[in-house]
């Protein structure tokens, strides 16, 4: 009978851990917020023209139910009635969609579009890189296990 050794764990020593500590309490760098920010504006454009598409309409609602998920733990809470008017808007958005095989919003919905990345865009400013990517986590967990102030695209027909 021979004896259980212990696996030693390898860790990888290609990180240099205090510039990894620097950048993860920092608040995010210019150049990505502006690349997030293009993205989401590109698609409040296309909702504008009415050219959007289902990437869009995810963009928009992944920017909301991040939007949502950290006004909810205190950051920025009066987002969320704009986030409930978004909410109705890409709903009704996804039901034209079905129906004409258009995606489009008429100009509350824009508006709403507009507000939710004004809170948004002012929310990620406020909070560090890595507490930002926590958010993220959370939300993309709860859209996981269904919790219950998730809605889902079928629910929402009924």
């Amino acid at each position: 009978m021979t004896r259980k050794h212990c696996k030693r764990k390898v860790w990888s020593t290609a990180i240099n851990p205090i510039q990894h500590a620097i950048e993860g309490a920092a608040i995010t760098s210019e150049a990505l917020l502006n690349q997030l920010r293009a993205r989401e504006l590109a698609a409040v454009e296309a909702f504008r023209t009415g050219s959007a598409t289902l990437q869009e309409w995810a963009d928009i609602t992944g920017m909301l139910n991040i939007c949502e998920t950290m006004a909810r733990g205190g950051i920025g809470p009066e987002a969320l009635e704009a986030c409930e008017r978004a909410e109705r808007e890409l709903i009704a958005a996804g039901l034209r969609f079905e129906k004409t095989r258009r995606m489009a919003t008429s100009g509350p919905g824009l508006q709403a579009f507009r507000d939710i990345y004004q809170f948004h865009d002012l929310q990620r400013q406020c909070v560090s890189r890595a507490e930002y990517d926590r958010w993220i986590k959370k939300t993309s967990l709860r859209t996981k296990s269904k919790a219950p102030e998730v809605r889902d695209m079928a629910e929402a027909e009924r």
